[in-house]
């Protein structure tokens, strides 16, 4: 593999805020969490579904009912009754990704989590990506578990970074790591998302060598911070992640 081309050099200068900076009423992947993030100079991580309708929605489950305390399906959903949903008893409605973009404007970076049905083809949810992503001008990356997607933008929206999520977890067998080689050349990704528990990896070490950007979800603690930094990664940091890395920028 090449190096990095000096275009990505942005993907690791901050960490990530997973799901926007949340908590004390502002619920995950909310408008209200990215605001937060930003005021603390964090990047934002965010996932993505498509509704039923075809538009790309910020929200992390399949199921709306542990955000929203509505049964049913995301993609069985239409915008209009998506964005209408309150998350978590707040003011705060599920998002959809042009709303996501328009408040973040450029200002920090943005890593697309895109959420796919493993039985389904990815298409639908990466155009309903692409049509949002069309004429915005900060830097994001798109990633997924799901190397289809990374294949599917590396042909269909040339300039945007593509990772692949990886985790070890139930897969530390030779099956697990032919299915993560598979994987890897399916997709081709410019960077990986590495589950910090992994850690110490080959698998990761060997990418991060090579020169592409090593990232890693989801840092809750100053342990796993600095577990993560040991792996030469980029930290996706959440609750007392987050305090770990302000101190760590602040000592």
């Amino acid at each position: 593999m090449a190096d990095s081309p000096p275009s990505l050099d942005w993907l690791t200068a901050q960490a990530y805020a997973h799901r926007g900076l949340h908590g004390d009423k502002l619920p995950e992947n909310s408008l209200a969490a990215f605001s937060a993030a930003i005021e603390a100079g964090l990047g934002i991580e965010c996932d993505v579904h498509k509704s039923s309708d075809g538009r790309a929605i910020v929200f992390h489950d399949e199921e709306l009912e542990r955000m929203t305390g509505q049964a049913g399906l995301v993609a069985n959903a239409s915008v209009g009754e998506l964005t209408a949903l309150s998350l978590c008893g707040t003011d705060e409605r599920i998002p959809t990704l042009r709303d996501m973009l328009a408040l973040v404007a450029g200002r920090v970076p943005l890593l697309l989590e895109l959420k796919s049905d493993p039985a389904r083809s990815p298409v639908a949810l990466c155009r309903s990506v692409r049509r949002d992503l069309d004429g915005y001008g900060g830097q994001l990356a798109v990633m997924s578990f799901d190397p289809r997607i990374a294949a599917w933008f590396d042909k269909e929206m040339v300039g945007v970074p593509r990772g692949l999520v990886v985790t070890e977890q139930d897969g530390r067998t030779l099956a697990g790591a032919f299915r993560r080689r598979r994987n890897l050349a399916l997709a081709r990704p410019d960077f990986l998302a590495y589950d910090v528990g992994d850690f110490p990896s080959r698998f990761a070490e060997r990418h991060r060598k090579s020169g592409k950007p090593l990232l890693s979800w989801t840092v809750r603690s100053a342990p796993l911070l600095e577990k993560a930094l040991a792996a030469g990664a980029t930290p996706i940091i959440e609750g007392a992640g987050v305090k770990a890395w302000a101190d760590r920028l602040d000592g």
